[in-house]
């Protein structure tokens, strides 16, 4: 079965008749079976040729670049397979029809505070008392369906997200309260939840290529001439199952500490090592590989094919099959 390769050595990568090689900085050689790959991360300087990129355009291989802070820098996106045109008209109708689209968005935003809920729900279980932000979120909640413009919507969302984010100071133990921060992340569980989103984006990003849809047609973010921003769509409803719990599991058990962070030259700021980086995304690989039984399809799925099962859902949606439910955690 093909993985996700994650390349942090500095090299040139090239085709080497029908496969992959890598020469890194010290001269070594290491062959890359082609078959094996889903997809590619370039978490370190890479070269590559015009010709490794139609090779790897050929086998239908995106590639995300990060930078050295392990941020986000791009994806090369090859040539899609699976096009149709009549899906592409409907996914445009849909996002320039204001009812039609706020009705998609309602969705996705619905289906991560019902997420949200379900994690607070956990540690209120193991001793901690959210109560009232759980009452607090379910009145937002029960708002959503009123909501007239994507402007009220993401207002609801936004008062839900910070109230989750209170809980935060609990959950994790923290001496001061959460605050969210980015561009650059000011905290170790910011760095850790800023990098750990960029990993849910370019799965989504990868598991979309193999659909029809067009990734820059989105419903809930705002469709930008710079980004894939329904990857940003269909991934928020799994932001606090497959990023949070991560992201809780790694700090509350000590695997990442404040001397994995590393503090940014010209900004305030910190990023994570590239060792600290390394360990997230074994852990990550590792979660997108968990199986659990899919109670309509009744058989066992991963947690990154469900991602793709959301693209299916919502263009299932859009040809007027059945109406689109954002992914909701059933177990």
């Amino acid at each position: 079965m093909a993985q996700s390769l994650y390349l942090f050595r500095a090299g040139w990568l090239r085709r080497a008749q029908n496969t992959l090689l890598l020469q890194d900085s010290t001269g070594q050689k290491h062959h890359l079976p082609v078959e094996t790959i889903r997809d590619l991360f370039a978490m370190g300087p890479l070269r590559l040729s015009a010709s490794t990129l139609r090779f790897l355009g050929q086998k239908g291989i995106p590639v995300h670049f990060f930078t050295h802070y392990g941020t986000y820098a791009g994806t090369y996106w090859p040539r899609q397979r699976h096009t149709s045109g009549q899906l592409v008209i409907t996914q445009v109708q849909h996002a320039l029809d204001p009812e039609k689209r706020l009705s998609i968005a309602r969705q996705i935003v619905s289906g991560a505070i019902q997420q949200m809920r379900k994690n607070l729900l956990y540690y209120q279980q193991r001793g901690r008392d959210f109560s009232a932000l759980l009452d607090y979120i379910a009145q937002r909640e029960a708002h959503l369906p009123h909501t007239q413009s994507l402007a009220e919507l993401m207002g609801e969302e936004g008062k839900v997200r910070s109230a989750y984010y209170q809980a935060w100071q609990a959950i994790l133990g923290l001496p001061e309260p959460f605050l969210r921060s980015r561009r650059p992340p000011a905290t170790l569980p910011n760095a850790l939840l800023s990098f750990l989103n960029t990993l849910l984006y370019t799965a989504t990003l990868s598991e979309l290529y193999h659909t029809p849809l067009h990734p820059g047609i989105s419903f809930l973010h705002e469709p930008s001439t710079r980004r894939f921003s329904l990857a940003l769509d269909l991934a928020e409803p799994f932001k606090p199952l497959l990023v949070d719990r991560l992201l809780f599991r790694l700090l509350n058990r000590s695997e990442l500490t404040q001397a994995d962070t590393e503090p940014l030259k010209h900004l305030p700021g910190v990023f994570l090592k590239e060792e600290a980086r390394k360990k997230v995304i074994r852990a990550w690989a590792e979660q997108l590989q968990t199986t659990i039984q899919h109670r309509r399809l009744r058989r066992s799925v991963s947690y990154r094919q469900l991602l793709r099962y959301e693209a299916y859902k919502l263009m299932r949606h859009l040809l007027g099959i059945e109406p689109y439910q954002a992914f909701r955690a059933w177990w």
